[in-house]
């Protein structure tokens, strides 16, 4: 049986990888789904634009519940179109991103990731 993990990420090619690889060698996982919109972190720590967060919810629904994910981590990354913020201000947003993700209610482990400026180095955020 396959095993797969979830990846709110940013649309931005540069960091897919990255975060693939990451999941993959950390979890031990086969598969990761990409649930990408320009800049989740902000999207969903701020909760403005209902319809894209229940957009996301919808296809994290479809990870967890058809493909069995038990991880789901949000990402946020360097020179970042949709928020150019720095690397603190990005971390405080994955951190109420993660509490928006919560209320979904799905039984699953989530971890926030950050993507450096070289696009391969993946850092585990710590929530608090």
């Amino acid at each position: 049986m396959s095993s797969f993990a979830c990846a709110i990420n940013c649309m931005d090619g540069r960091i897919q990888e990255a975060v693939a690889k990451h999941m993959k060698r950390v979890y031990g996982v086969e598969y990761v789904d990409m649930v990408t919109e320009p800049g989740p972190n902000v999207i969903l720590a701020k909760g403005t634009n209902q319809s894209v967060i229940q957009n996301i919810r919808n296809r994290v629904n479809i990870s967890v519940g058809h493909h069995g994910s038990k991880i789901v981590a949000i990402v946020g990354h360097s020179d970042c179109a949709a928020c150019p913020e720095g690397k603190d201000a990005q971390c405080d947003y994955l951190r109420k991103a993660k509490k928006t993700v919560e209320s979904f209610g799905f039984n699953v482990e989530i971890t926030l990731l950050w993507v450096g400026y070289d696009f391969t180095s993946v850092e585990i955020i710590s929530d608090r």
